[in-house]
């Protein structure tokens, strides 16, 4: 079975590290990388906080979250660098991310995690 995991990218290192608690609440056992913010302790994105954000999470495949759309520019360029099977997720950021842990927990498929997160798609 496909081990899937989680990768959060937020502006703020704070807003990744509160969602990580949350998910936890759901997801104990699921594998949650986080890139966020940047070195300088600024709000941003980097690409290498990303990079390593993915190199750090051991799942064979990724989904992954983003709280505004200028971290999905970031984000495209550290997916072009993947071996692994990376889904990106334009959703509601905190309901997506949630609703993809709880499932992973749950032993889900991706197609399965697809279906409910559908509806949550930001047009």
């Amino acid at each position: 079975m496909t081990r899937l995991g989680i990768v959060l990218v937020t502006h703020v290192a704070e807003v990744s590290d509160g969602l990580v608690k949350l998910l936890r609440e759901v997801a104990k056992e699921v594998d949650i990388t986080v890139g966020a913010g940047l070195d300088d302790g600024e709000i941003g994105t980097s690409f290498e906080r990303i990079q390593t954000a993915f190199d750090a999470n051991p799942a064979d495949e990724l989904l992954v979250f983003y709280d505004l759309g200028s971290a999905k520019m970031n984000l495209e360029m550290v997916m072009e660098f993947s071996e692994r099977p990376v889904h990106l997720y334009d959703t509601a950021f905190v309901e997506s991310a949630y609703t993809a842990a709880a499932l992973i927990q749950a032993g889900s498929t991706l197609d399965a995690i697809n279906q409910q997160l559908a509806p949550l798609k930001i047009k």
